[in-house]
């Protein structure tokens, strides 16, 4: 099963990726920044996104919800809504 949440910020697109053998990979603008395998664990993927010529940095964290699996997302340490599309 995959899951896949994406999120918009100044018109750059931020993804982020989980499957249960390919584990997690954070994307910003269709290059992978991050990717990590957790299978016990909950993922913590980091990048970042460049505006204004300043670096901002990007976390994103997958955690399980009991019911799936939910992202939080983090740019310049504030939280940024992101939408599951898969």
């Amino acid at each position: 099963m995959k899951s896949i949440f994406k999120a918009i910020y100044n018109n750059q697109e931020i993804r982020v990726e989980n499957s249960w053998f390919g584990g997690e990979k954070l994307f910003v603008n269709n290059e992978l920044q991050d990717e990590t395998v957790n299978y016990y664990t909950p993922a913590r993927l980091t990048g970042h996104i460049i505006e204004n010529g300043n670096k901002l940095p990007i976390k994103a964290n997958l955690y399980s919800s009991g019911i799936g699996v939910k992202c939080s997302l983090f740019i310049d340490d504030k939280k940024i809504k992101t939408h599951k599309v898969k």
